[in-house]
């Protein structure tokens, strides 16, 4: 029996048609999809996550959230939402904290999947809520056997998001549009079989950001992903400008730490390079910096412009401030963590926080 006809009826309820008509209606569970996320201290978020994710049609067979240890109220949530619904199991892990490991994140995914009952799994994130349709969309090309990883990537969610969640989106990944294309291989919305995570070894654990980067250089070497364009996450970090600037930093710090993303770096630097030679050649002459604040306006508003416009002048003037500053944040955060054996902190990790040798970002 292939994974297609794993979907079962799981109950059955009559509705009128327009003309009146009884008829029946069979609301189908996904058996072999259980949805999992790790959280640490996100009770203004967890609320509206588990909620979208319990919602979705067909609905998974579990969702596993693990909680690396939260002091805020999280676990409490967790603990009362799974009494309003069955399907909700909390793992309560505080080795899935920077305290106990360097990779709390990618270490409470391997947690939850493990304890996973099902044979496709489909991964989310704090701070995201899912439309009712991501989860089917998601995991399609699994259960049809087409694909054994997928990726569906984010957008911003229109109805809570900052002007900076606007700004900085393209360069997190994030597309301003549910259907625009993308090929972001976020962990906010992937997919998997089991079998496949075992064969790739995981998430790996041994850095606190860009897991999920690691994981799908390791996947495209076994198999090639299937983009999903209508199963993004909608995605609302709440950035101001030096909250978005920091999150940057930790990332490429992370890169720098891990040895990844050469060619980000050496773009950035570029850039940085570019930017003072004009700035050097302005006594002589202005064609310099104005060919460079040309070339710096294709790059900030390229990836989405026709949306950017809708979110007005606010919107389009934060986009080119931080796409100004990237190229500096980028290239100073990635040597730093190239040069830095501390680890990073996690800004959830209240007691990480605070412990001396730490790297602050």
């Amino acid at each position: 029996m292939g994974p297609e006809n794993k979907f079962r009826p799981k109950f059955r309820t009559t509705l009128r048609d327009r003309t009146g008509t009884l008829t029946s209606r069979y609301t189908v569970s996904m058996q072999s999809v259980t949805i999992v996320a790790t959280v640490l201290n996100e009770v203004g978020d967890i609320e509206r996550l588990v909620t979208s994710l319990l919602a979705q049609e067909p609905p998974a067979n579990e969702v596993i959230v693990v909680d690396g240890g939260s002091t805020d109220g999280t676990w409490e949530r967790l603990v009362a939402l799974q009494a309003k619904d069955e399907r909700l199991a909390p793992i309560r892990d505080e080795s899935c904290n920077l305290k106990n490991s360097p990779g709390p994140i990618a270490r409470g995914r391997n947690v939850a999947i493990t304890a996973a009952k099902s044979s496709v799994i489909a991964c989310a994130d704090a701070g995201c809520r899912y439309a009712p349709d991501w989860l089917g969309n998601l995991v399609a090309p699994l259960l049809s056997g087409k694909a054994e990883y997928a990726l569906g990537g984010s957008c911003v969610d229109s109805e809570i998001c900052t002007v900076w969640d606007v700004a900085a989106a393209p360069f997190f990944g994030i597309r301003l549009a549910a259907d625009a294309p993308i090929k972001s291989c976020t962990a906010r919305s992937m997919a998997f079989t089991k079998s496949f995570w075992e064969k790739i070894g995981g998430f790996p654990e041994h850095v606190l950001l860009g897991e999920d980067t690691l994981f799908d250089l390791e996947a495209r070497k076994q198999t090639t992903p299937a983009f999903i364009s209508k199963a993004k996450a909608l995605y609302a970090p709440q950035f101001t400008l030096q909250s978005a600037v920091e999150k940057m930093g930790r990332y490429a710090a992370c890169d720098g730490q891990a040895r990844v993303r050469w060619s980000r770096l050496v773009r950035n630097a570029e850039r940085c390079i570019v930017e003072l030679a004009a700035l050097a050649l302005l006594p002589w002459s202005i064609l310099p910096l104005l060919a460079v604040l040309v070339f710096e306006l294709w790059v900030a508003f390229r990836f989405d412009w026709k949306d950017l416009v809708r979110y007005g002048l606010a919107a389009i003037a934060a986009r080119f401030i931080f796409s100004l500053a990237l190229p500096w944040i980028v290239t100073v955060n990635h040597i730093r963590g190239l040069f830095s054996k501390k680890p990073l902190i996690n800004p959830q990790n209240e007691i990480a926080t605070a412990e001396k040798g730490s790297m602050r970002i």
